[in-house]
């Protein structure tokens, strides 16, 4: 039998496919961008056709770059970007709209008429989420109402609903397969995580048919099986979970009270609350952390929207650097902003503000500022908001935190990494691999397949690769600290 686990890593702005062995090692990967459309101010969307085709790109140049073939690969997991919306004819497996992005706040509006409405606390109760445009339901309400037609061929069955996974799942299956799993089912903010289905209230609420929506599994269960013209031959699909929730499991976070922050489009920490939903005071998120063989893991989350997209800004908005990697040369050699910060409220500001209205802004440039101050205060920036989400996991009564494990493309910066633990006054530990979105997944399809025999298999697979220690004074981050929550007022009023 053949150990090999490929996983699909389908993010925000680039897909990925991943090869892994049975100690969970990487053996090759392959990457491909595609194309964001912004067709109106804050409004964020995808091509989810190309989404597909860049899919099948990087599953066959990884098989081919290994010469690996289909039947050596024990199972395939799929992780993906959440609350991104896709709704497509079951007939033809044709999207009718372009998918509409999580970042996207075309629905604010919609959001705001519910919340004076007073349907917030029904659905904070239900779902463990606040009422915004951030989650699918609103964007599959604006899908039906604006696209001709949709809503007749919807309520006649003719139409489904899926969250990234589900769409790529229906594609490989070729229609066979229209499930989804708990993680990415919490949030739609149509789904009860305390009862886990699909609540009728809410459906009712947002006029979403129920016929449109998948079946939802464990995370490790079986989803079907990849048809052969794809990849030359079947492989079970064993595993699937939503981005931040797969990070949490390649993190080995399977405690109550670790957590992990990811660093990609966006920046989200999850805190493991276990078999107890934790209702936030503070403007976190309730969510499912994980479900296995029928029992759920609960996690409280916090989002932040723009981490990796402000250093992406900074390059090819701003033109400040040529790369990523140039933000880590330009922080060591000037180490401070000079009093700048930046404020990436590109798409309106996530945790714990919930501000959809909020623009992003730079703050305190005198004549002495220069383009590497503004970058600096770009990374900066994303410890900030980071520090806001543990500032209100303490607000909650949370434990505090002995470490944080860090995880996602941006941490291979050391500069962040030490900026995060000096603001955070907390270890920040990044392990040996920091992709641990696709490493999570590749855990849950090989526990379904017998890879891996146990979760506690798992916790013995997670290896420290740095540990960075806090090092300034609380004085001085604290004043630091200070000038940003001055700098988040300004531009929310």
């Amino acid at each position: 039998m053949s150990h090999y686990l490929m996983v699909i890593d389908q993010g925000t702005t680039s897909t990925r496919a991943v090869l892994f062995d049975e100690r969970a090692q990487v053996v090759k990967f392959s990457q491909r961008e595609f194309k964001q459309y912004y067709p109106s101010n804050g409004w964020v969307e995808h091509d989810a056709e190309e989404i597909w085709s860049t899919t099948l790109d990087v599953c066959r140049e990884v098989l081919q770059r290994t010469g690996i073939e289909a039947n050596q690969i024990a199972a395939m997991g799929i992780t993906n970007q959440r609350e991104t919306t896709v709704i497509w004819d079951r007939d033809t497996g044709k999207p009718i709209a372009n998918a509409i992005v999580w970042q996207d706040r075309r629905t604010a509006e919609q959001c705001s008429i519910l919340r004076e409405a007073g349907n917030e606390p029904a659905i904070k109760d239900k779902t463990g989420l606040l009422l915004d445009p951030y989650f699918s339901a609103s964007k599959i309400q604006w899908l039906l109402d604006r696209v001709p037609g949709a809503r007749q061929q919807a309520e006649a069955g003719q139409l489904a609903f899926g969250t990234i996974d589900c769409y790529l799942l229906w594609k490989l299956t070729e229609g066979k397969s229209h499930y989804t799993d708990a993680t990415n089912a919490s949030r739609t903010m149509l789904f009860n995580i305390h009862q886990q289905c699909w609540d009728k209230a809410l459906l009712k609420l947002f006029d979403v048919p129920l016929q449109m929506l998948p079946e939802v599994k464990d995370c490790c269960a079986d989803f079907g099986q990849i048809a052969k013209q794809w990849l030359g031959g079947e492989i079970p699909i064993t595993g699937i979970a939503g981005d931040q929730q797969a990070a949490l499991i390649g993190q080995a976070c399977f405690e109550p009270g670790m957590a992990k922050s990811t660093y990609g489009t966006g920046c989200f920490v999850i805190l493991n609350t276990g078999p107890k939903v934790v209702k936030s005071d503070n403007r976190l998120l309730s969510t499912v952390a994980y479900r296995l063989a029928g029992e759920v893991s609960y996690g409280v989350e916090g989002s932040i929207f723009n981490a990796g997209t402000t250093i992406q800004w900074l390059r090819d908005g701003l033109k400040a650097i040529d790369n990523a990697a140039e933000s880590e040369t330009i922080a060591n050699q000037f180490q401070s902003s000079q009093g700048v910060y930046l404020v990436p409220a590109f798409t309106g500001l996530g945790a714990p503000y919930w501000d959809p209205d909020a623009r992003a802004a730079i703050l305190g440039l005198t004549r002495d500022s220069l383009a590497e101050h503004i970058v600096v205060a770009g990374l900066q920036s994303v410890a900030y908001q980071t520090r806001d989400l543990l500032e209100a996991l303490r607000r909650d009564g949370a434990a505090e935190l002995t470490s944080l494990r860090v995880d996602g493309g941006m941490v291979v910066n050391r500069w962040l990494c030490q900026f995060l633990a000096d603001q955070l006054q907390v270890p920040v530990v990044r392990p040996k691999v920091v992709e641990t979105t696709a490493l999570g997944a590749a855990y849950l399809a090989g526990l379904q397949v017998g890879v891996f025999d146990s979760i506690e298999d798992l916790k013995l697979l997670w290896q420290q690769e740095h540990l960075f220690e806090p090092s300034l004074e609380k004085q001085e981050i604290d004043a630091l600290y200070s000038g940003w929550l001055q700098a988040v007022d300004r531009v929310r009023n």
